[in-house]
């Protein structure tokens, strides 16, 4: 078994964690304008929501194993997101946006989505090699479907 990541029945998993994709669900169509009241109307409690936010998804029906988003602190020096994307892009990856704030005591946030699909290493893989570039001080997978 290569990854971290498992296919599962969700027919054997506790109930509350289809309740957190739920929360996000009704959060990102607007259905309830914060948390609490997204967490009470499907009947979990904000800690479990944010205990398993980042790490319960559901596949795309159109493009499974297409795109992954990523979110990375990164030093604030010459050349560093390009040293960044040309990793990227080393590995197969095809980059879909780029969001970057204004460096704060010399670190940067990014947030990268890119297509997966021609990768030549798992997300999971991707992310851990992002952490052994220098400028990179945080690389988190955020989603991928």
């Amino acid at each position: 078994m290569n990854g971290k990541f498992l296919v599962v029945d969700k027919s054997i998993l506790p109930d509350y964690l289809e309740k957190v994709i739920a929360v996000r669900n009704l959060l990102e169509e607007g259905k309830s304008q914060n948390v609490s009241e997204a967490v009470k109307i499907v009947g979990i409690s904000r800690s479990t929501y944010y205990k398993y936010k980042d790490f319960v998804f559901l596949p795309s029906d159109n493009a499974i194993g297409k795109k992954a988003l990523i979110s990375l602190m990164v030093s604030h020096q010459k050349g560093a997101l390009s040293e960044i994307l040309n990793f990227l892009s080393s590995v197969n990856c095809n980059i879909i946006t780029i969001n970057q704030n204004i460096p704060i005591n010399n670190v940067a946030s990014v947030v990268i989505s890119f297509e997966i699909a021609s990768a030549t290493l798992p997300p999971e893989d991707i992310v851990q090699e992002l952490k052994k570039i220098d400028c990179v001080k945080m690389s988190r997978l955020l989603a991928f479907e």
